[in-house]
């Protein structure tokens, strides 16, 4: 498969272009198969020989951690050798860096935080190394930068002084990020990423809505955004979509993690659309709708089953899913069925008052507006039939 021989998706041939900006990172193709009851079965697969099997995909776009790509101990000189091949192989394949992240929860350093820790030292050392990574991401070209705070969190409350010093915290690591990002030039859009549980029992900003809440009360707020997981929020039991549109609605919307997930359980980074696949149906729908154009990052792995050619398979999978369900959400919009229907259940009788904006004349007609509430109940609101529409377009019967 070759992004030079992509078509539209409409027309049945889900062949990834460069235009529907599929990313992935290197920790995703590069997963081994570990888990905390088996060793790897996979053998390492080298950063540069991943971005060539992405370009050869099709993909448009590989992400990385400061320590995908760098070891943490590596030397300047070490370092400088090991970007600068990586950036020929990225050049060799076609394949751009759109964003980059900062490992700040698998060395053991960070065992109680990063940014939230107890200890001012380890603070700052989470500091510094988000910098660097930062440093690493900017002469790559990537221009989103996502904060992950996988262990910024609690087994027991009893590990934090008080709850909301940790959030105080965060938002000095968040604020002072940003003045570096202005310092250097680099042009960043800071992504928050949001998960309810694991690695810790607890972790502070659970969701999306609560990123978007603390997000306003920072020093520059408008250089800051969210990168809802798919999976994160579905472990949850909530809403994936809604929440995109949340932050979409927001304009905070700066990036995306696509997998799939079965309710309540550990985090799992399934390939995108093979557990819910009308979930992801009504997600890719939304972001096409309204014409999301950031990456379509996918933050998934491989079955801990497969061997090299089936991690292939699965980045293959991820790319064609979406397209399929592109196309879905296009034969979706274009069944005249299924828009008579919504037309029908959104209209209004002529006398209905506005109640758009306030103004005290509108807000005088709407009060002495009598609603007859029995003729209100006899409209119907049809969504069975419409949910089974929905269905056959997904099953391929419409």
């Amino acid at each position: 498969m070759s992004k030079k021989n992509g078509k539209n998706a409409s027309s049945g041939n889900y062949e990834p272009r460069p235009e529907h900006k599929f990313s992935f990172g290197l920790w995703t193709l590069g997963n081994r198969g570990r888990d905390p009851f088996g060793d790897a079965v996979r053998p390492t697969f080298p950063p540069n020989d991943i971005v060539h099997v992405l370009g050869e995909i099709g993909a448009w776009g590989v992400n990385l951690h400061d320590n995908d790509l760098v070891p943490i101990d590596a030397t300047p000189k070490e370092r400088d050798k090991i970007v600068r091949d990586f950036r020929a192989a990225c050049n060799e394949s076609g394949v751009v860096v759109p964003m980059a992240t900062v490992s700040l929860f698998f060395h053991p350093v960070f065992r109680d935080g990063a940014f939230t820790a107890n200890d001012p030292e380890v603070r700052a050392y989470a500091l510094q190394k988000t910098m660097r990574a930062m440093d690493l991401g900017a002469e790559l070209g990537a221009r989103i930068f996502v904060l992950w705070g996988g262990r910024e969190g609690v087994e027991t409350d009893a590990c934090r002084p008080r709850a909301d010093e940790a959030v105080k915290r965060l938002r000095e690591a968040v604020n002072y990020l940003c003045q570096y990002n202005m310092a250097q030039k680099y042009g960043y859009r800071f992504a928050l990423e949001a998960k309810p549980n694991e690695p810790r029992g607890d972790i502070y900003m659970a969701t999306t809505g609560h990123y978007l809440g603390f997000i306003p009360t920072l020093d520059h707020p408008e250089m800051v955004g969210v990168n809802p997981e798919f999976a994160h929020e579905t472990m949850a039991g909530l809403n994936f979509m809604h929440g995109v549109a949340q932050a979409w609605e927001a304009g905070k919307l700066f990036h995306i993690d696509l997998n799939d997930q079965y309710p309540g359980r550990y985090d799992q980074d399934l390939r995108f659309g093979s557990a819910n696949p009308k979930s992801a149906f009504w997600l890719v729908k939304f972001l096409e709708d309204v014409a999301y154009d950031g990456p379509r990052h996918f933050d998934a792995h491989a079955y801990r089953t497969e061997n090299c050619e089936g991690v292939t398979d699965f980045a293959r999978g991820c790319m064609r899913t979406y397209l399929i369900l592109k196309e879905k959400a296009d034969r979706w919009n274009a069944d005249r069925e299924i828009q008579t229907i919504l037309k029908e259940v959104s209209a209004a009788s002529p006398s209905v008052p506005k109640n758009g904006r306030y103004s005290p004349t509108g807000a005088q007609t709407l009060l002495s507006h009598v609603f007859n509430k029995d003729a209100m109940m006899q409209k119907r609101l049809p969504y069975e039939l419409l949910d089974q529409l929905t269905v056959d377009v997904l099953l391929g019967v419409r």
